[in-house]
């Protein structure tokens, strides 16, 4: 059983391993990097950890990482889960029959895929990123898995930019995310 951290304190430990780059990608928006955290073997232990504990007795069939950090954090949150891995990719990365997804930004449109077969209907699913801005690519995943018959238990991210409101974006599940700027 993973030991919960007070809420207060494990994002005060994570911050200290973010680093913000501005101006990037376009001036203006301060990158929120997360890289020295995954460089640091405690503190990426933590981190997964966390987003873990939320969801370790609601019996999730498989964790669905979005691409490309949410990768690097669904696998090891699947295996602490005890569970499978499904990937959310962007258009002609996955190489069997694929359910495709285009879906609004701010400016234009995006898409996003994930294999046909990649969720059954009726399996427990945990969608996890690396962060939760404005809630448009994850709300698009979302909607996939409800096409595909998954029920979408929860959604989990390292950081979480409260101030654009992507939270508003998600259906109706647990929304867990471990830092809030």
């Amino acid at each position: 059983m993973i030991e919960v951290m007070d809420p207060a304190a494990l994002e005060k430990t994570l911050q200290a391993f973010i680093r913000d780059v501005p101006d990037f990608p376009k001036p203006g928006i301060v990158f929120k990097d997360i890289t020295p955290l995954l460089q640091d073997a405690g503190a990426l232990r933590l981190m997964l950890e966390q987003l873990a504990a939320p969801f370790q007795n609601a019996q999730i069939d498989q964790v669905v990482g979005i691409e490309s950090r949410g990768f690097i954090l669904g696998a090891p949150i699947a295996y602490l889960l005890n569970c499978g891995f499904a990937l959310v990719r962007k258009p002609g990365k996955l190489p069997a029959d694929k359910f495709r997804k285009e879906y609004a930004l701010e400016y234009g449109t995006d898409v996003l895929e994930i294999h046909r077969d990649a969720v059954a209907p009726g399996q427990r699913v945990l969608v996890v990123d690396d962060l939760l801005a404005t809630g448009g690519t994850v709300s698009a995943a979302v909607s996939m898995l409800d096409e595909l018959g998954a029920e979408v238990v929860g959604a989990a991210f390292a950081i979480e930019l409260t101030f654009l409101n992507g939270r508003e974006k998600l259906p109706p599940c647990k929304t867990h995310s471990l830092i809030r700027y």
